[in-house]
C-alpha cells in the first residue's frame, strides 16, 4: 500500500515539473515572439527612418535593445542549456534521492 502511494506522490511531482517547464517554455516562446516584433519596429525607426513617435514605440533604442536581447538570451540559456549542462534526468534523479531521504526519515522515526 506505502509503494503504490509513494509511486502516486512521485508521479504527481515529476507531473508537477513538467507543468511548470511546459510553462516556461509557453512564456519564452510569448516573450521571443513580443522581442521579434520590437526588433522589426527598432529596424524601421532605425534604418528605414520609419517617424513612430507614440509612447510606447518611442522608448525602443539602442541600449533598450541591448538590455532585452540580453535579457532573451539568459531565458533562453537558463530554460534550453541546464538540460545540456546538467543531463536530461537530472531533475528526476534529485526528486527520487530526495523522496528516498524522506522515506528513509520515516522509517526511522517508526
Amino acid at each position: 500500500m506505502e509503494v503504490i502511494m509513494e509511486q502516486n506522490i512521485e508521479n504527481q511531482i515529476l507531473e508537477q515539473i513538467a507543468r511548470k517547464r511546459v510553462k516556461k517554455i509557453k512564456q519564452f516562446y510569448s516573450h521571443l515572439f513580443i522581442f521579434t516584433i520590437g526588433v522589426i519596429i527598432y529596424i524601421l525607426k532605425k534604418y528605414f527612418g520609419l517617424s513612430i513617435n507614440f509612447w510606447p514605440i518611442r522608448f525602443i533604442n539602442d541600449f533598450f535593445m541591448w538590455c532585452w536581447t540580453f535579457v532573451i538570451v539568459v531565458q533562453g540559456a537558463q530554460l534550453f542549456l541546464s538540460e545540456r549542462i546538467l543531463g536530461k534526468n537530472w531533475e528526476e534523479q534529485k526528486i527520487k534521492r530526495i523522496l528516498e531521504e524522506e522515506k528513509i526519515e520515516k522509517q526511522n522515526w517508526r
